[in-house]
């Protein structure tokens, strides 16, 4: 079986995204074309948030929520370091330091309760992400924010879908950026993402900084990056759009039977879901003794599996100058243990039995 079945996705879809391809083959805006515009409409409203930037992809999405944020050398942004390095990426490339906070070690999380003591003069932002498809405590991230007059990203590349406290990931914090990778709940065929926003100045910013700085033609006032999403990009979201919504149900169903299906496995735990929020479960993600162990005789019964992540940013060579001896003890423990399994909207009940049945056959591994 695939990790990942993007094929019976474009089987559903087929007609649909065909349609919307050819048209832009048809009228040939290739760049910022009508679609552009359109799914930026349509995703701002399925968000609730007042503006929707479309761009190349999340992590240019990263970069020019921080741009637009005025980031710059020597500032430091509250970030986790169990994520894909994307995150602390960004804060590096503009100069300034990531300063890593802990996770919560039955979510991944960040764990809110230690941010606060993170902060200091330099601090700029505070970037939580919502890892494996559920979004941090985000209230209480933006009540610690609010209390020190600092702004929060939401790092949403893997939670596009998702609720917290009944309102949608992207559209939580002061600005939300997510990812339209393939492989991501709501993917393109290429790069992609977005920026979400309810603060008008702060879009108009980010709308100029993805056309090279541009207020308007050949005029530069800010300084800016080739950051557009393409608009056959954009036809294709706008073609998954169209059965986005059951995709989200199929999603949370399909992670509440592996639950089930998982609870009386030895050697195998669960991730927590919070009362508060849902996860749309970008990857569904176990924890595990003996890791390559279990993956190889996994891969010896034909199940692929994932590991995201496992070596945590503040262990990482590029990001190793960020950190100190003994930092983040949660998040080394999680790398060493998470593991991903098959998971999609389209993955079959059948599947499902089969990765588990693999899984209890060899999870007693130790």
């Amino acid at each position: 079986m695939d990790f990942i079945d993007l094929k019976s996705q474009y089987a559903a879809l087929r007609e649909t995204i065909n349609t919307r391809i050819q048209a832009v083959l048809d009228h040939g805006q290739y760049i910022m074309g009508p679609e552009v515009f359109q799914l930026e409409e349509q995703l701002a409203a399925y968000t609730g948030s007042r503006h929707c930037i479309t761009v190349s992809s999340g992590t240019e999405a990263l970069l020019i929520s921080l741009m637009a944020l005025g980031l710059r050398p020597g500032d430091e942004v509250i970030t986790t370091p169990f994520t894909f390095a994307a995150t602390a990426e960004m804060i590096v490339l503009l100069g300034a330091t990531p300063v890593f906070v802990d996770v919560e070690a039955d979510t991944c999380n960040i764990d809110a309760r230690l941010i606060e003591a993170a902060i200091s003069p330099r601090t700029r932002a505070i970037m939580p992400v919502s890892l494996y498809g559920q979004a941090a405590d985000m209230d209480e991230i933006n009540a610690i924010a609010q209390r020190h007059g600092l702004p929060v990203i939401e790092d949403a590349a893997q939670s596009f879908g998702a609720t917290y406290r009944g309102r949608r990931s992207g559209n939580l914090s002061t600005l939300g950026c997510t990812s339209f990778f393939p492989s991501k709940p709501l993917g393109c065929y290429g790069d992609g993402g977005a920026i979400f926003t309810n603060d008008d100045a702060l879009a108009t910013a980010c709308k100029e900084i993805r056309v090279h700085g541009q207020s308007a033609r050949y005029t530069h006032t800010r300084v800016g990056v080739g950051g557009r999403m393409d608009t056959l990009q954009c036809a294709v979201v706008l073609g998954k759009l169209e059965r986005f919504d059951w995709e989200v149900e199929s999603r949370k169903r399909i992670g509440a039977a592996y639950n089930e299906l998982l609870a009386d496995v030895a050697g195998v735990r669960r991730l927590a879901i919070r009362s508060d929020r849902d996860c749309v479960w970008a990857q569904y993600t176990v924890f595990v003794e003996n890791r390559d162990l279990v993956r190889s005789s996994l891969a010896e019964l034909s199940i692929p599996t994932a590991v995201h992540y496992p070596i945590p940013l503040h262990r990482q060579p590029a990001y190793a100058v960020f950190a100190v001896p003994g930092m983040c003890p949660v998040s080394v423990e999680c790398a060493e243990k998470v593991m991903s399994l098959p998971m999609s909207a389209d993955l079959r009940e059948a599947q499902m039995h089969q990765v588990v049945g693999a899984l209890r056959s060899c999870a007693l591994i130790r």
